[in-house]
């Protein structure tokens, strides 16, 4: 990928058509897809629909797959896990996405629905601009078979299942050891995820802008083991060892799988990023302080 994976630039005005994704039973959304469906076709763009915006409609819906692949421009009406959810099914394909908060958080879902139709009119000028968000390729081996592919745009986490022992995790990059790190587990972390569990476990934010991801320990059992970041060039391949039962791997908390002692989890960043419409009135910083409070005394 040329330049740096937070790299902003315009969408241009050739918007054709115009994917509609909706949180499933969000009780907000009956409305505003109705809204948005009508202003789009007065504006002449074609409006393709996933499963849950057809029902609100009445119309033919579509895997989200489907329609992330013909669209020019994809509307997520939710929250974050919304979000995280369409942009796993982007696939290879830079589809620009513009989240709508119909959450509670809303950290990704940058645009609050009364800002809708101005994000809108502004996109159709191509006035709006773009952020690239990085994102992980996540796979889960046993003896050479495949337990789980995915993609990932908070985390990959290994966690230490319902046992209530430790698990080790032999984890090396680019084929060098790194650390065995022995507490309740591990998370792997994209920018994105940064301000998600990794914050919580003790990680440092990373600005999207920054190519690069975070490694954070979760419950350590020595505090020599501290979070690292590390350049998206990283690979890195995390070894399972848990002293009794199963580990857990969990992809963006929504793809997960059982792990085994000596199961394999790799992680590399995806060459293509997930793509982002930002709002222009507001900055990354008044972001982290209207949705995590972050600096707050």
């Amino acid at each position: 990928m040329a330049g740096p994976q937070g790299a902003a630039g315009p969408i241009g005005s050739a918007v054709r058509s115009v994917g509609l994704c909706v949180k499933p039973e969000a009780p907000a959304a009956g409305d505003v897809v109705r809204r948005v469906d009508k202003w789009l076709g007065e504006r002449g763009v074609e409006v393709l629909l996933d499963a849950e915006a057809g029902r609100w409609l009445h119309r033919e819906g579509f895997a989200r797959g489907f329609v992330a692949a013909r669209a020019d421009l994809l509307v997520v009406l939710g929250g974050d896990g919304t979000l995280l959810s369409v942009a796993s099914e982007l696939g290879a394909r830079r589809v620009p996405i513009l989240g709508v908060n119909l959450g509670t958080l809303g950290f990704l879902a940058e645009v609050a629905p009364e800002e809708l139709f101005d994000a809108l009119e502004r996109i159709l000028a191509g006035e709006f601009r773009t952020l690239k968000r990085l994102r992980f390729e996540v796979r889960a081996e046993r003896e050479g078979e495949v337990l789980l592919e995915a993609l990932a745009l908070n985390d990959a986490v290994i966690t230490r299942g319902e046992t209530s022992r430790m698990i080790d995790i032999e984890t090396r990059t680019d084929g060098l050891p790194m650390a065995t790190y022995r507490g309740d587990g591990l998370i792997v972390g994209t920018p994105t995820g940064s301000t998600a569990y990794s914050l919580s476990a003790g990680g440092p934010i990373l600005l999207p802008e920054i190519d690069a991801f975070v490694i954070t320990p979760i419950c350590p059992h020595t505090l020599t083991q501290r979070p690292v970041v590390l350049p998206r060039t990283s690979r890195v391949e995390m070894r399972v060892l848990p002293r009794e039962g199963t580990g857990q791997l969990h992809v963006d908390g929504r793809a997960h799988c059982p792990l085994e002692r000596g199961d394999v989890v790799r992680v590399a960043c995806c060459a293509e990023p997930a793509e982002f419409v930002i709002s222009p009135l507001r900055s990354r910083f008044d972001v982290l302080r209207a949705k995590l409070h972050w600096g707050a005394g």
